[in-house]
Order: structure tokens, then C-alpha cells, then sequence
């Protein structure tokens, strides 16, 4: 039975890194125990707020965000956070080396069906000179990210985390700890699962309408097989599947709001999920390019995302290039 922190110094990780990790943990710890009571707290519900998104607040959401903000803000090596919840970064200490960016609460629409939601988050250092208070600070490519991961609030609280070392579960034991329990997660390259939200699909570019139909006529189509559609409509649940057994996972462009690349977040979404993809063997891509080579240019930036086992994401990624 190995710690998070047992590990990650076997690793050899930072030992700064691994305290940043350790106050990350303290507050999904916190997030965790308020979506255990769940209604018996009175956290239920949204607020009369909405986020720089334009999204309705849940109150989970609010107490989420202000979890982490506290906590991270309490250590002396952040030098600033930016959330998905907040308008503008938030500068922390003036001396701090680390950078955070985050979801507090991602898939919050299922907290009031008792659905899965999850904590994802990004670590990128601070750059000498640079100010945390100013967007542009942030504005860094996923490649540049020291550390990324999700808790996923399910059954069992999961902590999937990469330092650039590859990937490893860690799950939240009774006595508060967060113990390894998979090494060196791998996806597998081939699979029969996709996800996505087909409700949308009059809505695509005409390549995903190809490439979703041709999945829809399974052994008759051209694919050859047939597949299985799932759909939770919370993201970190979405790559724990993915991760855990392999499928695609996509959330594409599509043509309602055509000015915007895709609905999900390239800050605290799309990078730290798509270096935790790309570490495990798999590929994440804008259906176009890599996520992580996407250069952000403000920090609530969207991203069209397709990620998963690598042959089915190169065989999404080939309809792109021919549009077929």
C-alpha cells in the first residue's frame, strides 16, 4: 500500500510540486465530504449567479471554487490561480513559483441526480518577471504543464494524476489518504465505445456527421464493427472510462455559436485532461491538431476536444483530412 506522497517521491518528483499536490488533495478531500452529505448540507441546488461563461452557478460550484481558492492561496509556492469560476486570475503570493488553473466542479448539471462530477486541474510554472494577476501570465501551451489530473467523485473518490511520468490512479481511503491502487495507466489502442452528445449532431461539420454515421452502422459500415454510444456529460468521468477500459470521447465544434471553437475549456479542461491522454498511450486532438500544442490566447478559451485510443482517433482524425 503506497501514499500519494510515498509515491510520488519514489518518482523522484519535486519536492515543492508534491506539496502544491498535497494542498490540492487537502481541498478535493473537502469537496468530496460536501458531495457526500449532498442535500443533508443544504448544497444542492444553483444560485441566482451566473460564471464569466454565462453559465447558472450550482451552489456546489460556488463552494467548490472557494474551497480550492482558500486552500491554494494558503501556500506560499502559488503565485496565482485561474478557475474556470472567476472572471480574472487570482494573484496569491508575490513569491510563489507554481501557477494553477481549474474546474472546481466539472459536470455539475449531474450533481442533483447524484451522477458522477470531478476536480480537474493544471500546474504550470510561473515565469521570472511575469505578474499573476494579468491573464497573458496564464496564456502557456499545454506542453508546458509540470503536473495535471482529475479527483472523479463516483462510488470511490479517484485521484488520475501525471507529474509527466505517466499516469497513476490513486484512490481516497477511509483514513483520508489517497493510495495507489494502478500504476501506469494505458489505454488501449483499439475500441468499440464512443461518446458523444448526439443531440447535437445536425449542429456538426459535416466530417463528424460522416464519421459518427459510419460508427452508427457498426458490422455494415464501412468501420466494420459495431460499436457502443456513452454519454455522461461530465467530462472527468468521461476520460475515467476512457483511461480505464479505452473509447473516444469528443465534444466538437459545431455551428450555433460558430465563432467559438468548441464548448470546452482549453485551460482547464482540454490540456490537463490531454496531457493525462497523451501520457497514457492515447491521442488528443482539436479534430485538427493537438490540444496540447494549441497556443491559448485568453484564459476561458474553448477548444474543440477528441480523445482516446489512438486508432480511433487517428481514424476520426483521417475523415477530418479528407473530408469525406
Amino acid at each position: 500500500m503506497q501514499l500519494l506522497s510515498q509515491f510520488l517521491k519514489h518518482q523522484k518528483t519535486d519536492e515543492q510540486l508534491v506539496e502544491l499536490i498535497n494542498t490540492l488533495m487537502v481541498a478535493c478531500k473537502e469537496i468530496a465530504l460536501q458531495l457526500r452529505e449532498g442535500e443533508l448540507a443544504g448544497v444542492l441546488g444553483t444560485t441566482d449567479n451566473t460564471n464569466v461563461q454565462g453559465e447558472t452557478q450550482k451552489k456546489l460550484d460556488v463552494i467548490a471554487n472557494d474551497v480550492l481558492k482558500k486552500l491554494l492561496l494558503d501556500n506560499p509556492l502559488v503565485a496565482g490561480l485561474a478557475s474556470e469560476e472567476e472572471d480574472d486570475p487570482v494573484p496569491g503570493n508575490p513569491n510563489g513559483r507554481f501557477l494553477v488553473t481549474f474546474d472546481p466542479l466539472d459536470g455539475s448539471s449531474n450533481i442533483d441526480i447524484d451522477v458522477s462530477v470531478g476536480t480537474i486541474f493544471s500546474v504550470l510554472e510561473l515565469t521570472p518577471g511575469e505578474d499573476p494577476a494579468l491573464h497573458k501570465t496564464y496564456l502557456q501551451s499545454g506542453r508546458r504543464q509540470v503536473a495535471a489530473g482529475y479527483v472523479l467523485y463516483g462510488p470511490s473518490a479517484v485521484l488520475a494524476m501525471t507529474t509527466g511520468q505517466g499516469v497513476n490512479f490513486f484512490t481516497l481511503a477511509h483514513t483520508g489518504d489517497f493510495i495507489l491502487t494502478r500504476e501506469n495507466v494505458q489505454i488501449p489502442p483499439t475500441t468499440r465505445e464512443f461518446a458523444i452528445n448526439m443531440s447535437n449532431q445536425r449542429h456538426w461539420e459535416p466530417a463528424m456527421q460522416n464519421y459518427i454515421g459510419d460508427l452508427l452502422l457498426g458490422s455494415d459500415g464501412p468501420r466494420g464493427k459495431n460499436y457502443n454510444m456513452r454519454w455522461i456529460a461530465s467530462m472527468v468521468a468521461e476520460v475515467h472510462r476512457v483511461l480505464t477500459r479505452g473509447g473516444i470521447f469528443s465534444y466538437p465544434w459545431d455551428a450555433r455559436e460558430p465563432a467559438k471553437p468548441g464548448k470546452l475549456r482549453l485551460m482547464y479542461e482540454g490540456n490537463p485532461m490531454s496531457l493525462l491522454i497523451e501520457q497514457a498511450g492515447g491521442i488528443a486532438s482539436t479534430c485538427y491538431a493537438p490540444i496540447l500544442d494549441v497556443q491559448p490566447k485568453e484564459i476561458h478559451e474553448r477548444v474543440s476536444i477528441a480523445l482516446g485510443s489512438s486508432e480511433e482517433v487517428e481514424a476520426l482524425l483521417s475523415y477530418h483530412s479528407t473530408d469525406k
